[in-house]
């Protein structure tokens, strides 16, 4: 069965997206400094940790807020998703879209678990991998679904935002780190939560 791999780059008080997210500013304010670790910035190390998001992927999950800011700016690159299904969480039914550069977007609007069984059965032997948004990746933490978070951990402090861990969801965890990597301005965790599998 397809591992459940979370990918989240967050800031030092936990928000993985800025205050005033819109059309105009995806990331929100000061929110693209969460990605500078693989643009702005990138050392050896962040060159090395960033093919290794969707490296072992077979699918793809997102949620519709990030899907619907993000997409005027990925579009037509083929490399945004390595032309693999993605599926978007979603309370407003459409139709697939089949992107410009090669990815097909699945729209399911029945919950979480059924967006992931539908990855599942697209992603063969490869992950599942969910890159967000935080409240996407916050309900499948909170429903004990993740085999593993990738945590991008950068040295900054947002004030405010979207949260991951967002206490009304939020239960007790113990998150095991099974490896840390240093590196200038963010420190990349593997974590596995306790319950060691998914459903």
């Amino acid at each position: 069965m397809s591992r459940v791999i979370l990918e989240l780059s967050v800031s030092l008080d936990g928000y993985a997206a800025g205050p005033n997210v819109g059309p105009e500013n995806p990331m929100g304010d000061n929110g693209e400094s969460l990605h500078d670790w693989m643009f702005v910035d990138a050392t050896e190390v962040g060159q090395r940790v960033r093919p290794e998001m969707l490296g072992g992927a077979g699918a793809v999950i997102l949620g519709r807020r990030m899907f619907d800011l993000g997409k005027p700016y990925w579009d037509p690159d083929p490399e945004t998703f390595h032309r693999l299904p993605v599926f978007v969480v979603t309370h407003r039914p459409a139709a697939p879209i089949v992107d410009p550069g090669g990815s097909t977007f699945t729209f399911i609007s029945e919950g979480i678990e059924r967006a992931l069984g539908s990855a599942r059965g697209a992603a063969d032997d490869g992950e599942v991998v969910v890159l967000g948004g935080p409240t996407t990746g916050g309900q499948f933490l909170a429903a004990g679904l993740l085999d593993e978070l990738r945590l991008h951990l950068v040295h900054i402090q947002l004030g405010a935002g979207t949260q991951l861990f967002d206490p009304k969801r939020g239960r007790f965890q113990r998150l095991e780190a099974t490896r840390i990597l240093d590196d200038a301005g963010v420190t990349h965790y593997c974590l596995t939560p306790s319950h060691g599998r998914s459903r």
